[in-house]
């Protein structure tokens, strides 16, 4: 990351701008994903304890359950909490040493930002791939063997090898997928920054930060949502998971809806022009809320096609 880093600054003419952005964007991804893997081997532990200390049945599932999903949730919110923390004070610092007053100002200061995003996909990349190397290698490797010519069972505790793919799991699944997410959000967002500096609209009274605010509203609903999980939709037997687990997409997309429509009448004025190709074209702020729930949906409709031809209950 550090060769990145100058070689980014290089063919910058050394403005550190994108660079400081780089970093900031690393950093960031990598602080969530040593968070989330930590808070994934604590979590391991305790639910563990959780189902082995509750004689009773629907008890000891419903605790353990909880607590699972409780540690999977640290990794989401740890990572749309941090990057929106640093995003913001990126945009803010820049603001107040660039001065951007015009479009075009804007303009190149969201470029400059753009780094953000690029330095999250580059832990993501290296997480992946080193995630990969220890759970594909020792999975069809060691993990193989051991279960076709020993007979060991699958994550077996008598085979060293399970104890790599469980690492790799941990690196790939937790840090390079968060690494992943945080990319893909950061990157989304600063390319909604980037478009708007285009608009003398969304850049009165700092309507740029509408990308911003909406995930920041979505942080609430997944708190919200994640209660239904815990405590609405308790799961007392096994074949309660897989559906209690969907109704968190289902439910969050519902609640969000209402939110990014009410937020975008707020906060937007009536009308938005942008310049694309020295051409100018306007939309209405409703506009911009059918796009956006338009995605939110998309979401909820692929996830549910994936799971239904990819899940072992429709074979």
């Amino acid at each position: 990351m550090f060769i990145f880093s100058i070689i980014i600054a290089w063919t910058d003419n050394w403005k550190f701008y994108t660079t400081v952005a780089f970093a900031l964007g690393a950093f960031t991804s990598i602080i969530s994903g040593w968070i989330g893997m930590k808070i994934a081997t604590k979590a391991n532990v305790r639910v563990t304890w959780a189902a082995a200390t509750y004689t009773h049945d629907e008890l000891a599932l419903k605790n353990a359950f909880n607590v699972a999903f409780r540690g999977g949730c640290v990794m989401g919110f740890c990572l749309v909490s941090l990057s929106l923390l640093v995003l913001t004070a990126i945009i803010y610092v820049y603001m107040s040493i660039l001065k951007p007053n015009s479009p075009d100002t804007f303009t190149i200061m969201f470029e400059y930002i753009c780094g953000y995003g690029l330095g999250g996909s580059s832990v993501a990349l290296f997480c992946r791939v080193g995630g990969g190397i220890y759970t594909k290698a020792a999975d069809i490797g060691a993990d193989l063997v051991g279960k076709n010519d020993y007979g060991f069972k699958e994550d077996s505790p008598e085979n060293p090898a399970t104890i790599a793919d469980n690492v790799g799991d941990n690196v790939g699944d937790v840090a390079g997928m968060g690494a992943d997410l945080f990319g893909s959000f950061a990157e989304s967002t600063v390319a909604a920054l980037v478009v708007s500096g285009t608009s003398k609209e969304l850049l009165t009274n700092a309507n740029f930060f509408l990308p911003l605010l909406i995930s920041g509203s979505g942080i609430i609903i997944c708190v919200i949502t994640s209660l239904f999980a815990t405590h609405v939709m308790t799961v007392t037997h096994k074949e309660k998971i897989e559906n209690t687990l969907k109704w968190q997409l289902i439910i969050s997309t519902i609640l969000l809806t209402p939110v990014i429509t009410g937020i975008t009448q707020i906060c937007l004025p009536s009308e938005i022009t942008f310049v694309m190709d020295k051409n100018l074209l306007s939309t209405p702020n409703w506009g911009i809320a059918l796009c956006c729930n338009s995605g939110l949906w998309s979401g909820l409709i692929i996830g549910y096609f994936t799971d239904y031809y990819t899940s072992n209950s429709h074979e």
